[in-house]
């Protein structure tokens, strides 16, 4: 069984839904983001999505690119990211861990060189916002042969002859971005949640995990016994940010993140 399905098998035994942090990688340099990394898995983090800086993103909003700049100008690659995750699987060999980006810089990287180091690592699925599913066969199929599920986005306006499509294909969980836009927007209310996972459950046996405009702790709550689970992004990155001095970590930063994290942990469990 893999990490995300004994993830999810454990948290239904549980009676409840998916905590699950967004962490954009070498935000504000590397070992603050590889602590934070550690932290949240310690604190409340069922799952973790790992960001890949990229300078030209589709979907993120204004928090998260700015900490997209601050990355890459820490440093960040793909190769050193890998090292990140591979320096935690040294100490913790259950959570999953999610990585989220761009298909350019994967290309630039070598996709099955990618993909083969991404594994070997410990990484366990993928989310690659710009690859259309009619791309993504050779991808998926290689993936898949190294035990890494290529997780599906789906939104509010996908058509329902494309959700029987796409998800029939789907591995790991289902990303349901709750909103038509950018990260750290708006938010979806409860009642269409209701109506979109009552879809979404007619076409795929998979957990559902709601992201995008999820903020609060009564969001996060409200989210995870509605789906299966759910991602808090720019909410936490903006407590982060906060708490930078030109653009530098400083004493705040991790215990800032943490305690946010731990609320949301809470309500998510309450």
């Amino acid at each position: 069984m893999s990490r995300i399905s004994a993830c999810f098998a454990a948290l239904k035994a549980q009676g409840r839904g998916a905590l699950i942090p967004y962490l954009e990688a070498f935000d504000p340099d590397y070992e603050t983001s590889k602590k934070l990394l550690a932290e949240m898995a310690q604190n409340g983090g069922d799952i973790i999505e790992i960001g890949v800086p990229f300078s030209d993103p589709a979907a993120d909003g204004p928090t998260i690119q700015l900490a997209a700049k601050r990355a890459l100008k820490a440093g960040a690659t793909l190769s050193r990211i890998l090292d990140m995750v591979a320096d935690f699987r040294r100490t913790n060999d259950n959570t999953p861990l999610i990585l989220m980006g761009y298909l350019n810089p994967i290309e630039q990287f070598g996709t099955e060189r990618f993909l083969e180091e991404a594994a070997k690592a410990g990484v366990d699925g993928l989310i690659i916002v710009d690859l259309p599913f009619e791309e993504a066969k050779d991808v998926r199929a290689s993936a898949k042969s190294k035990g890494l599920d290529l997780i599906h986005l789906t939104t509010p306006n996908t058509p329902e002859d494309r959700l029987e499509l796409t998800l029939k294909e789907a591995s790991g969980f289902i990303y349901y971005v709750s909103i038509t836009g950018i990260t750290g927007t708006n938010s979806a209310t409860e009642e269409q949640l209701r109506q979109s996972m009552g879809r979404l459950r007619k076409v795929t046996n998979l957990p559902v995990i709601t992201g995008f405009g999820i903020a609060t702790p009564e969001q996060a709550r409200s989210a995870s016994h509605i789906s299966d689970g759910a991602v808090v992004a720019s909410a936490l990155i903006k407590e982060m940010a906060g708490t930078l001095e030109d653009g530098k970590a400083t004493s705040k930063t991790i215990p800032t993140v943490i305690q946010s994290l731990k609320k949301l942990a809470e309500a998510v469990r309450s």
